[in-house]
């Protein structure tokens, strides 16, 4: 019997309060603790940047615990549930410091908080996703309901990347103090739905078979990595793209607050973090299926204009940051060219990546479809740490902070405030830092790669007469 209206609803209900959390935490995290608690940005960049780390090596050890467990509620929906109940909790704590803590105090509690969030985190996410083979019976249905849940996974992400500064403003007001305590209630009201989400996608979701799930060890990921050269460079490409997007979106909200400015500079931030994620969703929706169904272009040639189209988003951005930037609508324009590319680059580095099992069974003779992707998930957490410890120290180095300026100069402009070296600093590191990285990943890519469509062909019909053989 296929999976009923109200199952994939309520499983996609999960992924939007999932995403949710993870935006919030994933994106203001360090806006939170260095800007509008002091602590220093370096300790934060170091905290964020181990913390990813050790999450990364946490997800394959999660994973086998999942495997191992035998209840009457089944394998997935215990986890699924004490993840999500205990995570909440420490997102609320983690935005919720006490008002004594102060200097080490307040790094400790910060440490302690997000490496206990990255934890809980990791709990809920595996067996959300690996879950879905022990309710699903078709390939077909099964990447129907994947589609449907990272669809609702992007609305989470969307709706607190979009509304967050607006609902903090609203719920605590103007200042260092107005924001802490906007932040506060925001954590928790995000929490609230976060359980209620998961807790029907857990009443509605019921295991229907028992599935064997394998759960590669971080030794079995390199091993796999090491062995197939192809998984090797698109990682690579994978860790340097991301940690150009990462870097830029860990300090976009510094440049809008301190660089962009105005009384009102959380308006604009807003307005462009909708017109982004409106361009990213459309790029894969109907981009890359323009570009590669009607003009029929291959999937490398898609990709050097991705990169390309992002290189010049970044130049055109540090061309705009020099002149009066009156109105937000002129940061579209690079705006688009970053953000498009971005969400075709997602949709290619998973394709690229999938090719890289057919290359590694014909050279190794073994699918590692599961190793491969686990690496997937590695990478990213180990690009987003750097990026944020690379954000971390250029916000050190060029003092951007709001502690620096009176509460009476705060509620008029934070950029006026702000050195002319210090802006032009933050203008260099989000831009040509990017630039610098999506030229590496463009020429390994380049030299590397070898799966175009022709040799991927050969790879598949070298695989079919191997098969026929046996």
């Amino acid at each position: 019997m296929n999976l009923s209206g109200r199952e994939k609803f309520a499983y996609a209900l999960g992924a939007v309060g999932k995403d949710m959390v993870y935006m919030l935490s994933a994106s203001y995290v360090l806006y939170y603790f260095q800007d509008i608690l002091g602590v220093n940005a370096v300790a934060m960049g170091v905290i964020l940047l181990v913390a990813r780390i050790f999450d990364a090596f946490n997800d394959p050890i999660m994973g086998i615990i999942v495997a191992k467990t035998h209840t009457r509620w089944g394998r997935f929906r215990p986890w699924l549930l004490i993840g999500t109940v205990t995570n909440a909790a420490v997102l609320f704590i983690m935005f919720a410091a006490p008002p004594s803590l102060d200097g080490k105090g307040l790094v400790a509690y910060a440490a302690i908080t997000y490496i206990l969030w990255g934890v809980t985190y990791t709990m809920m996410d595996i067996p959300y996703w690996s879950m879905i083979p022990a309710f699903t019976k078709s390939g077909r249905e099964r990447e129907g309901l994947t589609t449907l849940a990272r669809s609702a996974a992007g609305v989470g992400s969307a709706l607190v990347t979009i509304l967050t500064m607006i609902i903090v403003h609203a719920l605590g007001g103007e200042g260092n103090a107005g924001e802490r305590t906007g932040f506060k209630w925001l954590a928790l009201i995000i929490a609230i739905i976060f359980v209620v989400f998961i807790l029907i996608t857990c009443i509605s979701i019921k295991e229907k078979s028992t599935v064997d799930m394998e759960s590669p060890s971080v030794g079995q990921m390199f091993k796999a990595l090491i062995q197939n050269d192809q998984a090797m460079t698109v990682v690579i490409a994978i860790v340097l793209i991301n940690c150009a997007v990462y870097i830029t979106s860990n300090l976009v909200l510094y440049f809008f607050k301190y660089d962009f400015g105005g009384e009102g500079w959380y308006n604009s931030y807003t307005l462009f973090n909708t017109f982004g994620g409106g361009i990213q969703i459309l790029s894969m929706m109907l981009f890359y299926p323009l570009l590669r169904n009607a003009l029929k272009l291959s999937n490398v040639n898609i990709f050097y204009i991705c990169i390309a189209s992002a290189i010049i988003g970044y130049a055109s951005l540090l061309g705009i940051a020099f002149t009066s930037m009156s109105n937000v609508v002129m940061l579209f324009v690079p705006g688009f060219f970053i953000f498009a590319a971005n969400g075709v680059l997602q949709v290619l580095t998973t394709v690229f990546l999938a090719n890289t099992v057919d290359y590694g069974e014909l050279k190794n003779g073994r699918r590692d479809e599961s190793v491969i992707f686990s690496m997937q998930t590695f990478v990213v957490k180990l690009a987003s740490g750097v990026a944020a410890f690379i954000a971390s120290i250029s916000l050190s180095i060029f003092n951007l902070k709001s502690d620096a300026v009176t509460e009476e100069q705060k509620s008029i402009d934070y950029s006026i405030q702000v050195a002319a070296s210090s802006r032009t600093g933050l203008r260099m590191v989000m831009t040509l830092i990017p630039i610098l990285g999506l030229f590496i990943a463009l020429f390994w890519f380049k030299k590397k790669f070898l799966l175009d469509e022709n040799k991927l062909e050969e790879v598949q019909e070298e695989l079919a007469k191997k098969q026929e053989a046996r």
